[in-house]
């Protein structure tokens, strides 16, 4: 087993490996900004590194001052978290190259899912479903407007190089196509360094559900259920649940087959995550995109299956087996993640701030992974996560009912707090009855 850790991240994931290091005897290291100087997991790791201002350019995205913090403090390995350098096979090659163990996938497997051009055009040779849309860049408008026209409206404008939600508009008619093709572009072009753009069929009532994948060091690639993740806001998860209410068990067995294809298909190691959409109407399912790296919703698959993700990331980078029993998996009971940001819970605007209290529910099935504590301060320079609610339950029933009761309990001051519109969320009635979809959120607003 690794025996020491770095972790390239910050807040609740930084905390959360650091945590689970500890409890296997790994040293761990944590670097961070000035501005997280004061943040638990800064304390919370055997040894800290300063690796620059608040800027994530010159310190969490510093590759040069992460690589030298290692150097200094003897770190044998790398886990990146997610976000960040997480999904950078550039850095994964380098941490490689500098005689370091990078906990994650390899970075020919990042590298070839990074595109979704590329990803796309794979998982398909693979057998893979993938939705109708453009197996190269439409490199000008003029090739938009005819991949559109062939493809049928409305129609999903995505940067090929984006991920988390970002990069994407909806085109109803190619008066809109034309609006959505530049902005898309502009802003591929201003955050991912690449321009490029896909043309894909865009589904008006769909559920987004994913399946989590553990390359082992064996070769094998195994999948541990689906999360459904359908509540979401400007498209970016808010709730995320284990095992889907939407998913048979017929239709699951299709999903983790194709996962585990997509897996088979990059020869990938390591936790990684296959997202697709579903159509409720037909419950034909399409690849979506693979996240090469650890999922913020990893915890409700924690609770579902038994096992800690983090130790299984570590354990696969050592060379070791699961902890598991890959030919045994069976999943137990239902887990609900709630994600508690710094933003307004009407409008989903960010708002950071002091924290004035900070004080967390316990009790049966009920988990915290949090980046904060009373005293601290959010800043403007990261993404507004403050925490993550996990709740588990026989049922998902029970699962609701502790949320219900966790959310209640939860008291945060200071910063605002989207607590409210989860208290919303587990009274509504379609949330409730299993039978929602990627326009939740968009309804009860």
């Amino acid at each position: 087993m690794i025996e020491s850790l770095l972790v390239a991240n910050r807040g609740e994931i930084a905390r959360r490996v650091i945590r689970t290091a500890r409890r296997l005897g790994i040293r761990a290291v944590a670097v961070h900004s000035e501005a997280d100087a004061d943040l638990p997991f800064v304390t919370e790791a055997d040894e800290a590194v300063c690796v620059g201002p608040a800027n994530p350019a010159q310190s969490y995205r510093n590759v040069e001052a992460i690589l030298d913090a290692a150097r200094s403090t003897g770190a044998q390995a790398i886990h990146p978290g997610y976000g960040f350098l997480s999904e950078n096979a550039d850095f994964a090659r380098t941490v490689e190259g500098a005689g370091l163990i990078w906990v994650g996938p390899g970075a020919d497997a990042i590298t070839a899912m990074g595109d979704k051009i590329n990803a796309r055009n794979l998982m398909a040779a693979a057998g893979v479903p993938v939705a109708p849309g453009t197996t190269e860049p439409a490199g000008d408008l003029d090739a938009a407007v005819a991949a559109a026209a062939e493809i049928g409206y409305p129609v999903m404008v995505k940067a090929a190089a984006g991920g988390g939600g970002m990069g994407m508009g909806v085109a109803a008619d190619e008066a809109a196509l034309r609006t959505e093709y530049d902005k898309v572009r502009a802003f591929a072009e201003r955050m991912f360094g690449d321009g490029s753009v896909l043309i894909e069929r865009y589904f008006p009532r769909v559920r987004h559900v994913e399946v989590q994948i553990l390359g082992l060091a064996d070769g094998r690639v195994v999948a541990l259920g689906e999360r459904e993740c359908s509540v979401q806001r400007r498209n970016q998860k808010l709730v995320e649940e284990s095992p889907s209410p939407a998913v048979s068990p017929e239709l699951r067995e299709r999903f983790l087959a194709a996962a585990v294809r997509a897996g088979e298909a990059v020869a990938y190691r390591n936790a990684g995550t296959v997202e697709c959409l579903l159509d409720p109407s037909t419950q034909e399912f399409f690849f979506l995109e693979m996240n090469t790296r650890l999922q913020v919703e990893h915890p409700v698959t924690e609770y579902v299956y038994g096992v800690d993700l983090v130790e299984e990331q570590l354990r696969v980078a050592s060379g070791l087996a699961p902890t598991f029993d890959p030919d045994a998996l069976t999943p137990r009971g239902h887990a609900i993640e709630l994600r508690i940001n710094a933003e307004d819970p009407k409008r989903f605007l960010p708002g950071p701030g002091a924290i004035t209290t900070w004080n967390e529910p316990s009790g049966a099935g009920v988990r915290v992974d949090s980046g904060y504590v009373a005293g601290n301060t959010v800043t403007p320079f990261y993404d507004s996560l403050l925490a993550k609610l996990i709740v588990s339950g026989a049922t998902r029933e029970e699962a609701v009912e502790r949320a219900r009761a966790a959310v209640a309990q939860f008291e945060i001051a200071g910063p605002k707090c989207n607590l409210p519109f989860f208290a919303e969320l587990l009274e509504n009635p379609e949330f409730l009855s299993g039978d929602y979809d990627t326009g939740i959120v968009a309804r009860m607003r």
